[in-house]
């Protein structure tokens, strides 16, 4: 019996294309491998500085043909020019890192320079430190080149601003001892009380002032235009009080001279100033 009879003749018909088209990639597949073998050129080619950029290769078709091509080095990448590291802060121009850093106040520009190394650089910056000053207390000394820089001149201020108000706190518990302790204990020492009186020396100063407390109306007040200039051991503060609010203010004037690491106030000067006296010294 024929083997072949088995089989129906769908079967063998698939079996005989299968086995052709096999055959047929067998066939292509040697050839194409021979041929790269024949064609392939000795010297071979790379991108590195030491091959020859005008050499050529050739290069088979699929479809037995061959091209000749030249190999062609990629175009070089361009990188951006960029600071690597670089911040927000870094890229701003100066004018507008001083702008943005007079919006703080003193707290949050010492803690500010306190973070990293770039912030410590822009919160030091002397402009900076100008800017706050002219913002806290007053445009006035616009011209003033302090020899230690803006930095040092605005806590010189803040310090001697601090101690101004620690005389008015001194006022109002009327406390002697405090107060024979925030003054100088020297001779040059004045003051004028808004009665107009002057006294002249330590011992006399203190007395006034324990007149001044044995007073039984309470010195409640309220200060103003607080101004301050600030020396290498010497200051002087002006400002306005007022008591009651209706009767004009005192202009009060207070020197200090720095001994021993702090201030003491050595001069004390306080006038009313009504509307009539002020009438007089502008028309003269």
């Amino acid at each position: 019996m024929d083997i072949f009879s088995n089989f129906s003749q769908p079967f063998l018909l698939a079996v005989t294309v299968t086995a052709l088209c096999f055959f047929i990639a067998l066939f292509s597949f040697f050839r194409t491998f021979s041929l790269s073998r024949r064609f392939t050129p000795s010297t071979k080619h790379c991108n590195c500085a030491s091959s020859d950029s005008n050499s050529d290769a050739v290069v088979p078709y699929l479809n037995g043909g061959f091209s000749q091509m030249t190999e062609i080095s990629p175009p070089p990448v361009v990188l951006a020019d960029r600071r690597t590291g670089s911040s927000m802060m870094e890229e701003l121009v100066p004018e507008i890192t001083t702008h943005a850093l007079s919006y703080l106040d003193y707290p949050s520009l010492c803690r500010l320079s306190m973070t990293n190394s770039l912030m410590r650089k822009a919160a030091n910056d002397d402009n900076a430190w100008k800017a706050l000053y002219h913002k806290d207390f007053t445009l006035e000394q616009d011209s003033v080149r302090p020899s230690n820089g803006w930095k040092a001149y605005y806590a010189a201020t803040r310090a001697i601003v601090i101690v101004n108000t620690e005389f008015f706190n001194i006022l109002r518990d009327k406390s002697i001892s405090a107060m024979s302790r925030f003054w100088l204990n020297a001779d040059y020492v004045k003051c004028v009380h808004a009665s107009g009186e002057l006294f002249s020396g330590y011992n006399g100063v203190m007395q006034s002032w324990q007149l001044v407390f044995n007073w039984d109306q309470g010195l409640n007040f309220q200060v103003r235009d607080v101004r301050a200039r600030v020396l290498t051991d010497m200051a002087w503060v002006t400002m306005k009080t007022y008591v009651d609010m209706d009767t004009g203010p005192f202009n009060v004037t207070n020197v200090f001279e720095f001994h021993n690491g702090r201030w003491y106030m050595v001069h004390h000067h306080s006038s009313v100033m009504n509307g009539d006296v002020e009438q007089q010294i502008v028309h003269g």
